[in-house]
């Protein structure tokens, strides 16, 4: 994976986790702006060693900041009402074959 797509995973990922500490939207989007000016500032860097330090410490900071009950959309799998009401089948026999 290159360094790019890394940084973009990482990026995604850290918005997702802010999404998991705070469910409120208008809370979140302060969070994805401030994510957003940190990645903003490392974006001209070009060695990749640094590349690869930053990668790895972003990791270690997503890591750290993991939460422990992850918000779960309640209609998603694994959410409060996933296959709740979910609708009738269909039991009726198939309709006779004419020939």
């Amino acid at each position: 994976m290159s360094s790019r797509m890394a940084a973009l995973s990482l990026y995604r990922r850290s918005l997702k986790l802010a999404l998991d500490w705070s469910v409120h939207r208008d809370v979140w989007r302060g969070q994805a702006l401030y994510i957003r000016s940190l990645f903003e500032k490392n974006r001209a860097v070009t060695d990749p060693r640094l590349q690869r330090a930053l990668l790895k410490e972003t990791e270690k900071l997503l890591e750290k900041w993991k939460h422990p009950d992850p918000y779960i959309p309640p209609t998603a799998p694994g959410g409060s009402k996933y296959e709740r009401n979910l609708p009738v089948p269909n039991l009726d026999p198939p309709p006779p074959l004419k020939f």
